[in-house]
C-alpha cells in the first residue's frame, strides 16, 4: 500500500527535490523504514545511531501528531497522508538565475542579511536577486504596509508605492506604516519614512497619483512584480488588465472582516482575476472595509503572506500560489486552498481575447453614469444640510436607521433601527403615505434600502447622502465618528 509523504523544504536536497513521494508501508514504521532504505541521506536527519526517530523531528498522520496516536505502530489506510516536521536545517542550491554583475553587496549589507546569507535557498545568489528587482506595491494602506515593510527589511532594491490619500484617524487601527503625527499628509510621505528607517539600502520611488487607465501601463512597466494592495473592485480589474498586458505576476490579496484571500495570478502560466471573477458585484453589494470593517490584525497576516510570494517569485524557491487561491478564516484559524484555473474564454488571457486595451473601470464595475446619461436630481436623495434645515423648520419627515445594532450603539441619530437584512421582513411597520429619509453609515447601505422601498410603493423614500458620517461631519461635531 503506497501512502503519501510529505517532504519537509529542508530534506528535500536528499529526496531529488521532490516535495512529496509515495512509499510503501501499513504502519508509521514500515514506511519510514522504506524512505530511509530508498533515500539514504535522509536516514541521518530521521533517526539517531540506535535507530530511535530523533526528538526534533515531528510525524504526523494527517493533521494528528503519531505521539498521541499509536506512535511508529500507528496503522495507516490508502487515503491518509504523512508529513514530516523536523526543526533541522538544510535544503538545497538556489536555480541558476542570472544576475547583473554590477549587483553587489557590501560588508554592511552582508552583516544585515546574514540570516537570509545562511539559508542555501537564497544566499548571496539570492539576495542579490533581491537587490537588483523591482516591486510596485499598489496601495499604502492595510496590506501594503505589512508589503512595504517585509520587502524593505529583506532587500528588495527598489520599492515602488502607488498612492494619493492622506492619513486619517481610522487608519492607524491597522495600517502600521503611518503615526499619529502622520495624520492628514501624504500616505506615501510616511510611507517612505518608515521604509529609509527600516533600510536605507532600499531605492524608493513615489507615485503620488490614482492609478487609471491613463497611467497605469506607464507606472507597471518598469518593475518585475505588482503586488494589489488595493480595496476597491475598479483598481483590482486595473492592476489585472496592466499585468496581463505586459505579462507581470500580480500577487493578490484581499480582507474583509475576519477572512482573507491570497494568491499570484500570472497569465503566463495560469489564471488571471478575471478568470476567477469574470464581472464584479454590484455597487454596494460587497461591503468595503470602511463599511463593513476589518480586524486590524488580518492586513499584517495577508500582507505578509503576499511578501512571501513575492520573495518566492523573486529567488525562483519553492511553488507559488499560481493557480492556487488560499482562504483564511481568523476566527477558527483555519486556511483553505483551492485550485484556481485559466478561463479558455477569458476576455483578457483566454484563448481568443477581446480585450486589448485599459477600459473605462469606474464604468465596468457600475460606479460612474454612461455618458450619455448625465447624472441629475432623481429626488432619491436628500442632503444632511436640507435635512438639518427642515428639522430646525418643524418639517419633520420620518426617519429611519438602517445599520446593525453594534454600529447603533456607537452613534445614533435617535431615530427607529431596523437593519438593513431585516428590512424585507419588517417594512411593513413603516408609513407609505409619510416622508422617509433613510440612513446608515456613509449612504451605501440606505441607498439599497431606498430602491427596496421605492419597489414596495414608498415612493417619498429618500437616502440620506454621506449617512451618519457626513452628519458628524458637517452637523453636529460632537458626535464620534467610526
Amino acid at each position: 500500500m503506497a501512502i503519501k509523504v510529505f517532504i519537509p523544504t529542508p530534506l528535500r536536497a536528499c529526496t531529488g527535490r521532490q516535495a512529496s513521494v509515495e512509499v510503501e508501508g501499513a504502519t508509521v514504521d514500515e514506511v519510514l523504514k522504506n524512505l530511509s532504505q530508498r533515500y539514504g541521506e535522509i536516514r541521518q536527519h530521521l533517526y539517531t545511531e540506535n535507530n530511535d526517530l530523533r526528538s526534533y523531528v515531528n510525524v504526523y498522520v494527517n493533521d494528528e501528531d503519531i505521539r498521541y496516536l499509536q506512535k511508529g505502530q500507528t496503522t495507516l489506510k490508502q487515503t491518509d497522508t504523512l508529513s514530516i516536521v523536523p526543526s533541522i536545517a538544510g535544503g538545497v542550491d538556489a536555480d541558476d538565475v542570472a544576475i547583473s554583475s554590477s549587483v553587489a553587496l557590501d560588508n554592511e549589507e552582508v552583516l544585515r542579511y546574514s540570516r537570509h546569507l545562511i539559508i542555501p535557498e537564497v544566499g548571496m545568489h539570492g539576495q542579490k536577486l533581491l537587490k537588483e528587482s523591482r516591486v510596485l506595491i499598489v496601495g499604502a494602506g492595510g496590506l501594503g504596509s505589512p508589503l512595504a515593510l517585509y520587502l524593505a527589511a529583506a532587500g528588495v532594491g527598489t520599492l515602488g508605492i502607488v498612492d494619493f490619500d492622506v492619513v486619517d484617524l481610522t487608519n492607524l487601527q491597522r495600517q502600521i506604516l503611518h503615526t499619529t503625527e502622520d495624520l492628514g499628509k501624504p500616505k506615501l510621505d510616511s510611507a517612505r519614512k518608515a521604509i529609509e528607517r527600516i533600510n536605507p539600502h532600499v531605492k524608493v520611488e513615489l507615485h503620488p497619483v490614482q492609478l487609471t487607465s491613463g497611467n497605469a501601463l506607464a507606472i507597471l512597466a518598469s518593475y518585475d512584480i505588482v503586488v494589489d494592495g488595493t480595496d476597491n473592485f475598479a483598481t483590482r480589474y486595473l492592476v489585472n488588465d496592466a499585468c496581463v498586458l505586459l505579462g507581470k505576476p500580480n500577487v493578490y490579496g484581499s480582507i474583509f472582516r475576519f477572512d482573507g484571500q491570497v494568491t499570484v495570478f500570472d497569465a503566463k502560466h495560469g489564471p488571471c482575476y478575471r478568470c476567477l471573477y469574470p464581472a464584479p458585484p454590484p455597487p454596494g453589494l460587497i461591503p468595503s472595509c470602511a463599511e463593513g470593517g476589518v480586524l486590524g490584525v488580518l492586513p499584517g497576516i495577508i500582507g505578509t503572506l503576499q511578501a512571501l510570494e513575492t520573495i518566492k517569485l523573486i529567488l525562483h524557491q519553492g511553488d507559488s500560489l499560481v493557480g492556487r487561491l488560499v482562504l483564511f478564516d481568523a476566527l477558527s484559524f483555519k486556511f483553505r486552498e483551492l485550485v484556481l484555473r485559466k478561463n479558455p474564454a477569458c476576455p483578457i488571457c483566454g484563448l481568443s481575447p477581446s480585450i486589448h486595451e485599459l477600459i473605462d473601470y469606474e464604468q465596468f464595475c457600475g460606479l460612474t453614469r454612461p455618458t450619455e446619461q448625465p447624472a441629475e436630481d432623481d429626488g432619491l436623495e436628500i442632503t444632511v444640510e436640507d435635512l438639518k434645515s427642515r428639522l430646525d423648520r418643524g418639517d419633520t419627515p420620518s426617519i429611519l436607521d438602517v445599520r446593525e445594532p453594534h454600529e447603533y450603539s456607537i452613534v445614533n441619530l435617535g431615530a427607529p433601527l431596523i437593519p438593513l437584512g431585516k428590512l424585507s421582513e419588517r417594512f411593513q411597520e413603516l408609513d407609505p403615505s409619510k416622508e422617509l429619509v433613510v440612513y446608515c453609515k456613509s449612504g451605501v447601505r440606505s441607498a439599497k434600502a431606498v430602491a427596496f422601498l421605492r419597489k414596495k410603493g414608498y415612493s417619498k423614500a429618500k437616502n440620506l447622502a454621506g449617512g451618519i458620517d457626513a452628519w458628524a461631519q458637517r452637523i453636529d461635531r460632537k458626535l464620534p465618528r467610526y
